[in-house]
């Protein structure tokens, strides 16, 4: 025979039922008296949507392909520059070029203009971006290790001394453009 107590430990299941559902259940509360400090302007809350997309445009792998473009395009402008300020005169005798030739001079300018500084902004910023991640900072030194290891990648098709000088050169070059910036 049972006693008196242990008939009222039992849960009824009623009871077992409201305790399936918190503990499966959804029970998150919408909060209405969110407290959100203000600064300048209106605070909105971002939805995942938008917090998805910041997330991808703040990814090194964008911010890489964003400086392959953009450094690509520089290029083609300076490499057009370039060819209509100093066109190649070819042949000893200096003969007057042909409208097909100084086309042809001013696509292999602009194109060869247009790798080199696309290529250059994909390493350096790839490089940037992955040592500011992994440092957890935002200042000077990543550009000028970034700076560094670009200029050493690229130094080092000539050799190791010039992949030495190159990144040193580099990395000079990165601090005082960081410097010039952040000040």
């Amino acid at each position: 025979m049972q006693s008196n107590q242990e008939t009222n430990n039992r849960l009824s299941a009623s009871d077992i039922d409201a305790l399936a559902r918190y503990f499966v259940g959804n029970n998150t509360r919408l909060r209405e008296n969110i407290v959100i400090p203000r600064t300048c302007g209106p605070v909105a809350i971002k939805t995942n949507d938008e917090k998805r997309v910041e997330m991808v445009f703040e990814s090194c792998p964008f911010k890489a392909s964003v400086s392959f473009v953009l450094g690509g395009g520089l290029g083609a402008a300076l490499g057009l520059f370039t060819a209509s300020v100093n066109p190649q005169i070819t042949g000893i005798d200096g003969k007057n070029q042909t409208v097909k030739e100084i086309f042809r001079d001013m696509r292999h300018s602009t194109v060869s203009y247009a790798k080199n500084f696309a290529v250059l902004g994909l390493i350096f910023s790839g490089i940037e971006c992955t040592v500011e991640s992994y440092r957890g900072k935002t200042d000077w030194k990543n550009g000028t290790y970034a700076g560094f290891l670009t200029g050493s990648l690229l130094g080092l098709r000539a050799g190791l001394k010039a992949g030495l000088f190159g990144g040193l050169g580099f990395a000079a070059f990165s601090a005082a453009i960081e410097f010039y910036l952040h000040h």
